[in-house]
């Protein structure tokens, strides 16, 4: 006898099989001992009460044994044969369409600017300790894209894009934890995502794909109206059946190259703010409604906010539980922070970005530079970043309960953020239309979840690449670039995502329009 049944259960019902194993047989009416097979399918946590719930999805067997379970493992066949497809970008987007070329029969050439994820790490540190930016081996750039070195999370609304189950078994087959197949909001953790990455890379070399890094793309070869290949900035000239272009929102110099080339783009709207950071046993205490906090059994808590503050969205973006503030910018005169945390979510400290939506018409006289406008008013937020911090990696920051009073902190409370903070008046010096809507915002949010306004919070400037400003417009339907036919758009550099997961699943999108087009075939007829 087979059930599938779901168990509302306290935090510690749910932390071990011994304390819902009986409820499990009550509900199938049979003795404990009759239970052949228990496993939890979906687990996910209810805290909008005072009694925080965990709700498991469990299969359950009684009286048989349970089928073998099959290991879902992809395996990839020999394409070193097969006719190419170049991939601009070895992030989430560039992988997963590499490996979608490959199941189609085509051999993906992938090209990326920075390094190998064991190179990264240490231009990483070298920035963390030295305070050096290497401008094509950053938290942005690199193998696996920005989200490697900054956190890992896989949830998305966009599951009816594509395949988001697929997503997460190719994930959890080269290497991630099988609680990514399970939790509601899966995390791999940027301690254990380098090495998940440098399986997908080799998955893709074993069967005849190419990577290489160090191989800035520079220019787009376009013949007869179809983009044919590139030039790296070492000269060469690479050509192929066509172009995937996933290069993630912090290559500007791909926009300027397209901008040059007569190449269509559209200014979109994007967010900009700040990171705001908080003692995790805070926010742990606000989330769980409880002045012990998380307990024995509960995760580091998180949160989701958002508000409308005169007719513009303020929200938390890639909010990090017991994670670390670190250093994003790909430019030495720029000053950029993102937020990561380790698989274990165990530092003492939660951030989030705390964001306002941008829309074309609120970036002034930056809009008569046209299409590239945003870009340009990006680049200047992270300057004012930059003169007004260590003008290093040294990050300008403001108690939070003074930044909303429009008060200059005179002590700054302990942070995550190894380069060190700068006492600064962010209320005084962020543009007005961002920082009068993010106190507002803030002050909405503390209603919501009373303390979240403290002195014993951060506010650190600035978080400005959420997304780009800059839309790469492709057709809906063959996912081409709406004037180059053979060239792709994919992922957060495209427009077209905004995570790890949905550009993914963009990859995977990409790879079967670039199937299509190649062949004159739908993916089902293959």
């Amino acid at each position: 006898m087979k059930r599938e049944i779901v168990l509302r259960l306290s935090p510690k019902e749910a932390s071990d099989k011994k304390f819902y194993l009986p409820l499990v047989a009550k509900k199938m009416k049979v003795a404990p001992d009759k239970i052949t097979s228990l496993k939890v399918v979906k687990r996910s946590i209810d805290a909008r009460n005072r009694n925080v719930m965990v709700q498991l999805h469990i299969e359950a067997y009684a009286h048989v044994q349970a089928p073998a379970r099959k290991e879902v493992v992809y395996e990839y066949q020999d394409v070193s044969s097969k006719p190419s497809v170049i991939i601009v970008g070895a992030g989430p987007g560039g992988y997963f369409a590499a490996l979608r070329l490959i199941e189609l029969g085509y051999r993906p050439i992938v090209l990326e600017r920075g390094k190998g994820v064991n190179e990264r790490k240490k231009d990483l540190a070298s920035l963390n300790r030295n305070h050096r930016v290497d401008e094509e081996s950053n938290y942005a750039f690199g193998e696996g894209g920005a989200g490697t070195f900054s956190d890992g999370k896989l949830y998305t609304r966009s599951t009816k894009r594509g395949d988001f189950r697929k997503i997460l078994e190719v994930f959890h087959c080269h290497g991630a934890s099988e609680d990514i197949l399970i939790d509601a909001h899966p995390h791999i953790g940027t301690d254990k995502l380098p090495e998940v990455i440098k399986a997908m890379r080799q998955s893709i070399e074993k069967s005849g794909g190419e990577v290489h890094f160090n191989t800035k793309v520079v220019n787009l070869i376009v013949k007869d109206q179809r983009a044919v290949g590139v030039e790296t900035h070492s000269g060469d000239r690479i050509e192929a059946n066509g172009v995937i272009l996933a290069t993630g929102h912090s290559a500007r110099d791909i926009y300027y190259m397209l901008d040059k080339n007569n190449i269509n783009l559209e200014a979109k709207t994007w967010a900009m703010g700040v990171r705001v950071e908080h003692p995790q046993d805070l926010i742990d205490e606000i989330q769980y409604h409880s002045p012990k906090g998380r307990g024995q059994y509960l995760p580091a808590a998180s949160y989701s906010l958002s508000c409308q503050i005169e007719e513009r969205g303020v929200y938390s973006f890639c909010m990090c539980p017991g994670g670390f503030i670190v250093p994003a910018m790909t430019s030495a005169d720029e000053m950029v922070v993102n937020g990561m945390s380790p698989s274990q979510r165990n530092s003492p400290w939660a951030n989030s970005g705390m964001v306002v939506e941008i829309r074309p018409e609120d970036i002034g006289e930056y809009q008569n530079k046209g299409v590239l406008g945003g870009l340009d008013y990006q680049k200047e937020l992270e300057r004012l970043a930059f003169v007004n911090g260590g003008r290093g990696v040294v990050a300008p920051a403001q108690a939070l309960a003074d930044f909303v009073d429009g008060q200059l902190s005179f002590e700054l409370p302990e942070c995550s953020y190894v380069p060190g903070l700068v006492a600064s008046p962010l209320h005084f010096w962020l543009p007005e239309h961002i920082g009068n809507r993010l106190r507002k915002g803030f002050e909405y949010f503390d209603r919501r979840a009373r303390g979240f306004v403290t002195n014993e919070a951060l506010v650190v400037g600035v978080e400005s690449r959420t997304s780009s400003p800059v839309r790469i417009p492709r057709d809906k339907v063959t996912f081409q670039h709406v004037q180059i036919a053979g060239l792709f758009p994919c992922g957060e550099g495209a427009g077209y995502a905004g995570g790890i997961a949905s550009s993914a699943i963009d990859g995977e999108r990409c790879a079967e329009k670039a199937f299509e087009f190649l062949t004159g075939k739908t993916v089902n007829e293959a």
